[in-house]
């Protein structure tokens, strides 16, 4: 990790084609503003983070047996060697 002190209204410039400018500091905050080509996907790790960890909530069952309810009503059984059939 590369770990730079800027004061405000100085910039950070990443490749070609981004460039970070250090807007405000103000505390134990900074504000940043990031200049890159639109195509190119700027997120916060946070909420990257949280979306990840809904979807795996979301993809548990409520109740464990769920799967196998689902798997009746649809006509699949199970077969010894824990396959569809």
């Amino acid at each position: 990790m590369l770990v730079l002190s800027r004061k405000a209204g100085e910039q950070i410039l990443i490749g070609d084609d981004i460039v970070v400018t250090v807007l405000e500091v103000r505390g134990d905050s900074v504000k940043v503003g990031i200049d890159a080509p639109r195509g190119l996907r700027i997120q916060r790790q946070e909420v990257v983070a949280a979306v990840s960890d809904a979807n795996v909530e979301a993809s548990r069952p409520a109740d464990p047996g769920t799967e196998d309810k689902l798997r009746a009503l649809l006509g699949f059984q199970r077969g010894p060697d824990g396959e569809d059939r």
